[in-house]
């Protein structure tokens, strides 16, 4: 498995040669493909190769496209993740309304006890206490919304009172860019593992590809708001900060390991949860905030 994330920001023509990425731009350069974790392509005036694209895709190597803004606005999946995809489509239409309201329970509970310790390192002690109740206050399917009362404690604390997640400026083009890493790698994971990202268990949107990514990302925010919250107003290097994320050391199943390789592991183990009704199974990344 690869460890670079690569971040191309100017123009230039990438091709795939001798089991390597070829950067030819001004300078050309090799990067050999099995490093590599992360492809962003930054800039619109990039162009790759299908044969490129090809291989990037069967060694499951994460590809997100910026738009002229250079935000993130896609990424590139594989069709089938197994061999088996179909039968795992069929699994998963099929899982218990019981086991997605447990594992929806347990997702929301860990993202608040998450968003708790940011508030902690940050001095809100006294927000953190009430974040902490919200959480043991979550139901199955958060049917009372605990999950949105938390949001507004937490955001006014983190943004400053009156400000939203609407209202632009530096930490929230932070946010936006980190967050979109992260529903890459949970996307990633869940079709690796022959699953589909449109057919989520809370997030239920007809127009949106990635509704099962989009659950499972939600206790992972608070990794992104930590770092975020770390980077000095105007940082220029915030993009190639925020990406590096997945690179960030946190503790799974007990044993120290990088971010994106505890989403591999949480992923799995939060499909395997939903297939058996049990949240118990849930391996959820530690530390980080």
């Amino acid at each position: 498995m690869g460890f670079r994330t690569v971040v191309v920001k100017s123009r230039c023509k990438l091709e795939f040669r001798l089991n390597s990425l070829i950067i030819r731009g001004e300078q050309e350069r090799h990067i050999f493909i099995g490093e590599i974790n992360t492809l962003i392509v930054q800039s619109t005036a990039v162009s790759l190769t299908a044969s490129l694209l090809c291989e990037l895709v069967r060694r499951n190597i994460k590809v997100i496209f910026c738009d002229e803004k250079c935000e993130p606005s896609s990424e590139l999946l594989p069709y089938y993740g197994t061999g088996n995809t179909a039968k795992r489509y069929r699994l998963q239409a099929g899982w218990e309304e019981t086991a997605k309201a447990d594992v929806w329970q347990s997702i929301i509970r860990r993202k608040i006890l998450a968003q708790r310790d940011v508030l902690r390192a940050r001095g809100f002690t006294e927000r953190a206490e009430m974040l902490e109740q919200y959480a043991a206050e979550v139901t199955p399917h958060d049917e009372t919304n605990r999950e949105g009362h938390a949001a507004k404690v937490y955001f006014n604390c983190i943004l400053g009172e009156g400000n939203s997640r609407q209202g632009g400026g530096f930490l929230n083009g932070c946010l936006n860019y980190g967050y979109a890493v992260i529903l890459s790698a949970c996307n990633r994971e869940i079709v690796a593992a022959g699953y589909c990202t449109q057919l989520g268990i809370h997030h239920v949107n007809e127009f949106n590809e990635f509704n099962f990514g989009c659950d499972l990302m939600e206790p992972l925010r608070p990794v992104v708001d930590s770092r975020a919250l770390s980077l000095e107003a105007g940082d220029p290097e915030f993009k190639r900060k925020m990406a590096d994320l997945l690179n960030l050391e946190v503790l799974s199943e007990g044993k120290r390991t990088t971010l994106d390789v505890a989403i591999r592991t949480y992923v799995r183990s939060a499909i395997a949860a939903l297939g058996e009704g049990d949240s118990s199974r849930i391996c959820f990344p530690e530390g980080g905030t």
